[in-house]
């Protein structure tokens, strides 16, 4: 026998190396075959509910590490949810229509306007469901648990059908309208589009300074008179009816080279300087509510322009002056409204001038700048031209940039009941609180939504027409739709004729020849997955509707977290959500968004294939991401170290209570010694913490919470020193049993924290843990912090000697440097204390050896005054001297007694090892140890 034989080694098959990418996917497999997430649910019947409703993400192309944060995050609480005493199913969704999957098409040769409608959309739907799949086994691959095998999906028969009857009750409430006012229209895309669906870029546009001459100025103001407007887009000049003034600011007009133009008087230096006026007079000050009603003449166009007020007019830049587009602006649209001015667009669906702009049909609008200013310069209007960059609206998907165009649109009326929406904001816990105030402005400040779109993907506006032009929406129309969508799913609407399509006998006085069509617009993305609330919520048996939880990126203010309250309040008069959690944006490691061009992005897949899941779940933890995150596989691969220490200090656990048998050998609270007492009461404080973050949904405080008890607490205290214990002491001795009791109790109560993050890794753990019940640690119930009558005593007791181990550890430091010793446990340790250091040692060694707990083979604390030599740490004084004796081949502690053993077998150990040593295996007494 070999002297480590006669140690209790812990010794465990759990490997030091995770190997995570290849047990990973196994795991997973059995954890379908185990039907683990139904059989959780199961399990929790009766208990509260709680639903987190998934919002969709778009199906196309594979997941993005933004996917893997969002999904991985619901993942966490749902596990977390589900092990806390609740009820929590996931249903997992997606986003399938839009213009993304029509552009897949076009790039795959497929040709919409030739083909059968139909036809074209089965070709969308069955990208789309492709598309689902792969982003399926995406998700799945992250370990996380849901109902995969019945998602919802926003092209589903069922799904359609129920977001048909929001619109129709939307309508029935008097929400819906169609209206020919400007909106956001992408050319490149060939529809309007919603404000969720704009992004900013910065483009360099022109800014021009036009002259319009007087023809009425109501002989207030002389025949020549020139009013002054400025602009950025040169392009609508062709589409002007109207100049807008403040009624209440005062204007100017001034001689400059024979000429009398007006202008804002605040604004008048300002434009002086700009236009180089260098020698001009001001002839007179009016009143902006004397300018209305005065008349203009077009620069270009044989047509008036209408001087009006309005008060949206500002002093910020430009002339005091507005030019007037009602077709391509919205306060233009707005504020002309009471003059009855007309709404001119005269620009196609494509983005090119129609022959209500003559000269200029079939030119490009972005191309009509340079023609418009040229016009405007041959007629002696244009009195100034420059470029600046600015930031333009674009088309979030073909990042285009998108114009306002007035065309007739389905629009839902946000000012009937926008007061309403506002009040149910206030009513919902914002978990990040800035989201209630972003969320707030949006709906006070937004305008009507636009929820028709020129597309072909999509779900069709239940809307037919009279023979006179009547749109028909009645409660029987929309149930007779939505029952044909529930059974055929919306395809049918381009399958049948409108006659076909209406329920069976249906009249309308608007059509006495009993001829009907249909709407060809179809709906707004944003109405389908805002409408989930009702086609997910509202139809599984094993939801709620509202939700206890939205949770997605920050975005979805203008997003999913918009569109879902509006149609809920709209239909309900409630939040679709009573608590929203959002996050951050993912970046690359220099904090840019993550692009093809840069070549920056990180797959999820990338990842697991290199360290696993869980290494990417515990980044997702430790990370702050209701801000925006940074990340690289160099971030990554410092999670995987931090992982690696948590992996390990567990490890330690497993293998040093793999002889421990809970139900014998467990001490009782009351017999442990202090420190094993203090290590559960910060186990104690741990669980609390961990659970509250958790309840807080705040993963990073419950990473940090654990990564700092397994290293601090664990790992550099009670686990440095209990070595010298569990190993040294006999196998079933007392002192040997209580740390293992501590060590048990740690690592089954650790573990199940951790499930929800690692769960992988918290699984593959539990299959150590025989003497548990549950066949999976996911089966198991959180662990509750226990009560403990003196805890507060004991983290005080214990927080003080932790300080006094400081100042010892630091005078060892000093000692090392000095080459005094080398390890620790070479050191003999006096210590020459304050009083109240004096009692606190004196307390701690009634129960336990204070050398032990320093890890070192000496300890001497002195009644007399300490020697100038001594280190000075805090209130007390030591010295650290190298131990006298020789070192024990067992304990490696240096001890007098080493070498005086009558015994020559045993006469390397010191006395307490040697005694060991002949109770345990008298054979070495007899024997001796085999040579080395």
């Amino acid at each position: 026998m070999k002297i480590k034989d006669t140690l209790n080694l812990g010794k465990t098959a759990f490997p030091m190396r995770a190997g995570l990418p290849n047990k990973e996917p196994k795991m997973q497999e059995a954890w379908d075959e185990a039907n683990l997430y139904a059989y959780r649910l199961k399990e929790n019947e009766g208990k509260p509910s709680f639903v987190l409703h998934d919002g969709p993400p778009y199906a196309n192309g594979d997941i993005h590490v933004g996917h893997a944060m969002n999904k991985i995050s619901k993942d966490i609480i749902i596990r977390y949810k589900n092990m806390a005493g609740f009820r929590a199913p996931y249903v997992p969704g997606w986003d399938t229509h839009g213009l993304p999957i029509e552009q897949v098409l076009t790039k795959k040769g497929v040709k919409r306007k030739e083909l059968d409608r139909a036809e074209y959309l089965r070709m969308c739907r069955d990208y789309a469901l492709t598309q689902v799949d792969l982003q399926r086994k995406g998700f799945k691959s992250l370990g996380v648990l849901g109902d995969w095998e019945n998602p919802y999906v926003t092209l589903q028969p069922e799904f359609e059908a129920a977001q048909i009857r929001v619109f129709g009750q939307m309508s029935e409430n008097g929400y819906i309208y169609k209206g020919a006012k400007p909106i956001y229209w992408s050319p490149s895309s060939e529809s309007s589009l919603a404000e969720a669906e704009i992004e900013y870029q910065d483009v360099r546009s022109a800014s021009i300074y036009v002259a319009f001459k007087a023809t009425d100025t109501k002989g207030l103001l002389p025949e020549d008179t020139e009013f002054v407007i400025w602009t950025t887009t040169p392009w609508t000049i062709p589409s002007n009816l109207g100049i807008f003034a403040h009624p209440d600011y005062d204007y100017v007009l001034v001689a400059v080279n024979d000429r009398k133009f007006v202008i804002a008087s605040e604004l008048l230096n300002t434009v002086a300087e700009k236009l180089e006026w260098t020698d001009y007079q001001v002839l007179q000050t009016i009143k902006g509510s004397d300018l209305d009603g005065m008349v203009a003449k077009h620069p270009f166009y044989d047509r008036d322009t209408l001087v009006m007020n309005a008060e949206y007019v500002t002093l910020e830049s430009g002339t005091g002056l507005v030019h007037v587009a009602p077709g391509h602006g919205e306060d233009d649209y707005f504020f002309s409204r009471k003059y009855k001015l007309g709404v001119l667009s005269p620009i196609d669906d494509r983005g090119y001038y129609t022959d209500e702009a003559p000269g200029l049909e079939g030119l490009f609008y972005d191309e009509g700048n340079k023609k418009v200013t040229e016009w405007l310069e041959a007629n002696h209007a244009l009195l100034k031209l420059e470029f600046f960059t600015h930031s333009y609206p674009h088309d979030w998907r073909t990042k285009k940039p998108v114009i306002f165009r007035a065309t007739p649109q389905w629009f839902a009326s946000i000012d009937k009941f926008r007061d309403n929406i506002l009040s149910e904001v206030e009513n919902v816990d914002w978990i990040v609180p800035w989201g209630k105030t972003r969320l707030y402005n949006m709906i006070r400040d937004r305008g009507d939504w636009v929820i028709s779109r020129q597309r072909a993907w999509g779900v069709p506006l239940p809307i037919f027409y009279a023979e006179d032009g009547t749109a028909i929406i009645t409660p029987e129309t929309i149930e007779h739709i939505a029952q044909l969508f529930a059974e055929n799913g919306s395809i049918i609407w381009w399958e049948r004729d409108a006659k076909d399509l209406l329920p069976e006998g249906f009249t309308h006085p608007g059509s006495p020849n009993g001829e009907f069509t249909k709407e060809t617009d179809i709906m707004d993305v944003w109405f389908d997955s805002g409408s989930s609330w009702n086609g997910v919520l509202n139809q599984r048996e094993e939801l709620t509707y509202p939700a206890d939880l939205y949770l997605e990126g920050s975005d979805q203010y203008r997003g999913w977290f918009n569109s879902s309250i509006t149609t809920s309040v709209a239909v309900n008069g409630i939040a679709p959500y009573k608590a929203v959690l959002s996050q951050g944006f993912v970046q690359d490691a220099k904090g840019r968004k993550f692009s093809k061009s840069l070549g920056n992005g990180i797959a999820p897949k990338d990842v697991t294939k290199q360290y696993g899941a869980d290494i990417l779940r515990l980044w997702v933890a430790s990370v702050d991401n209701t801000s925006d995150v940074r990340v690289s596989m160099d971030l990554i691969g410092q999670t995987s170290e931090a992982y690696r220490k948590i992996r390990n200090t567990l490890r330690f656990l497993i293998a040093n209570t793999s002889d421990f048998d809970k139900t014998q050998d467990a001490v009782a609270f009351e017999d442990l010694k202090g420190s094993d007492k203090y290590l559960l009461v910060r186990l104690n404080q741990v669980v609390q913490a961990v659970r509250d973050a958790y309840d807080r949904y705040n993963f990073m405080e419950v990473y940090r919470t654990i990564f700092n008890f397994l290293t601090n607490d664990l790992s550099a205290f009670y686990l440095d020193f209990a070595k010298d214990i569990v190993y040294i002491e006999t196998e079933k001795s007392t002192d040997r049993r209580r740390m293992q009791t501590v060590m048990y109790e740690i690592l089954v109560k650790l573990t199940k924290l951790l499930v929800p993050i690692v769960p992988h890794t918290a699984e593959e753990i539990w299959t150590y843990l025989e003497q548990e019940a549950e066949a999976y640690a996911y089966l198991t119930e959180m662990p509750s912090a226990d009560l403990i009558s003196d805890e507060t005593e004991l983290l005080d007791f214990w927080s003080a000697f932790l300080e006094f181990r400081t100042g010892v550890h630091k005078a060892l430091e000093m000692a090392r440097d000095e080459k005094v010793i080398g390890k620790s446990l070479e050191a003999s340790v006096m210590v020459y204390p304050d009083e109240a250091t004096k009692v606190l040692l004196a307390s701690v060694a009634e129960t336990e050896d204070v050398a032990t707990l320093l890890i070192v083979s000496e300890l001497i604390v002195s009644d007399q005054a300490a020697p100038e030599a001594a280190v000075k740490v805090g209130d007390m004084a030591i010295i650290v001297n190298h131990a006298v004796g020789g070192v024990c081949q067992r304990c490696r502690r240096i001890d007098e007694s080493v070498g005086t053993n009558s015994n020559a077998h045993l006469v390397e150990l010191c006395e307490h090892c040697a005694s060991i040593v002949a109770l345990e295996f008298p054979e070495v007494a007899t024997a001796g140890f085999e040579e080395k």
